[in-house]
């Protein structure tokens, strides 16, 4: 006699999430997530660094927070001290930054410290899908503001503020990618910078910086973060090792001053990160991390070059898109009839991973057309093969597009 399997479904609370599919591996060609190129993790740099410092210091791992304290690694922090003040003008503390498991527990700890159910956040329309879907989760109202060209568009977020206000709303914060945005891949200008923050200290909210991707700007020269150049101390500002050296490190971190650092760090129960990943990271980064990223820089370009180059192939002016500024993604917008959800589940049929729009909009009808790929982690020749077949799936899907390379494709 077989037992009953005991079901926990009726144990769970309301609103949980979906249950999870089981793992198959990665599509043929995926285009998903924000993996970077394999090739280019510093693997001799990080074996060297991990024998040195085990060696050195391997018995701290004995004590939670390896005798830095609550806040990481001391050795990591104060790297990253120094280097945000050289990369972005930040002037900050080691006593100022706190070390977390990827900028997603970065995500989570402010939203811990800030956020009700009820509350509401400004972000981007266009918008990392980690980010909206921890504010859905909390039940909290998301506004998007448009972007252009340059990020943020300041003129809707005056008015969004204004009708706020209003109607007696204060948002709890303004979360912004302002240094090469995820998806769109633009850069907010120091101008602008300075917009946002006289309309932040005007409204009396903060603003939430996430600076995940700042390394990888295609020229290496980056605006201040916004986080320098507040004069009230009103900005959080967040980033990540995830793209500059490895994603799997899961190591990132929260600049702040004292007086939201002090709330924050509570909210961080976990006894520490990973304490063996910031010790390597600290002792690979301060000899190597100013000559491996522009080397990184370089291989991502080239790998964009090569994805806008198939994707002008295969789909011709069926497939828009804007020159990124730099990162691991480019922001594509096809007919209007093509609803990226969909073709996602064919695609993925046929071999390829991409991210829809939607995911990633809080105008979802707007961007219904529109679709996120990772160029970082697949091959030059996966890059090409794959945009092949995508166009393949989706003129079979939608009728589009009609011709490639000049030929009409066959069936």
């Amino acid at each position: 006699m077989t037992a009953t399997a005991f079901d926990f479904t009726p144990l769970l609370p309301t609103g949980a999430p979906a249950a999870a599919a089981r793992w198959t591996g990665l599509a043929t060609y995926s285009f998903v997530g924000g993996n970077n190129d394999p090739a280019q993790v510093p693997l001799d740099g990080l074996i060297d660094a991990v024998n040195a410092v085990l060696k050195r210091e391997g018995r701290t791992l004995a004590t939670y927070g390896l005798q830095s304290g609550p806040q990481g690694y001391l050795a990591l922090r104060q790297f990253l001290a120094a280097k945000l003040k050289r990369d972005a003008g930040m002037s900050c503390t080691a006593d100022e930054i706190l070390i977390v498991s990827g900028s997603l527990q970065a995500l989570d700890l402010v939203n811990a410290t800030l956020l009700a159910r009820g509350d509401t956040v400004i972000v981007e329309r266009d918008t990392y899908q980690g980010t909206l879907n921890r504010l859905t989760r909390l039940g909290v109202n998301t506004i998007g503001i448009p972007l252009d060209q340059d990020g943020m568009r300041m003129d809707a977020l005056a008015n969004t503020l204004a009708e706020l206000k209003r109607r007696g709303i204060t948002p709890k914060f303004i979360y912004t990618i302002p240094t090469v945005q995820n998806p769109t891949g633009t850069i907010m200008p120091e101008s602008r910078r300075l917009e946002l923050l006289k309309l932040a200290e005007q409204y009396g909210v903060p603003v939430f910086e996430d600076d995940c991707y700042a390394d990888l700007v295609w020229d290496g020269k980056r605006p201040p973060a916004i986080y320098a150049m507040s004069k009230t101390a009103n900005v959080i500002h967040i980033g990540s090792f995830s793209k500059s050296i490895a994603p799997a490190l899961r190591v990132g971190f929260i600049v702040a001053p004292w007086a939201a650092m002090s709330r924050i760090l509570p909210m961080k129960t976990d006894a520490g990160s990973g304490a063996l990943e910031q010790m390597v990271l600290a002792e690979y980064c301060a000899p190597h991390f100013e000559t491996h990223v522009p080397a990184l820089r370089r291989g991502l370009r080239a790998k964009l070059d090569t994805l806008m180059e198939a994707l002008n192939e295969q789909f011709g002016t069926a497939a828009e898109f804007e020159e990124p500024k730099g990162g691991i993604f480019l922001w594509v917008k096809l007919p209007d009839h093509v609803d990226t959800l969909k073709l996602y589940q064919a695609a993925l049929g046929a071999g390829v991973s991409l991210n829809p729009g939607p995911e990633w909009s809080t105008d979802k009808a707007y961007a219904s057309s529109r679709m996120r790929l990772c160029f970082a982690s697949p091959t030059h020749q996966e890059i090409r093969d794959g945009v092949a077949v995508l166009a393949e799936v989706c003129r079979k899907e939608f009728g589009v597009p009609t011709r490639s390379s000049n030929k009409e494709l066959r069936a």
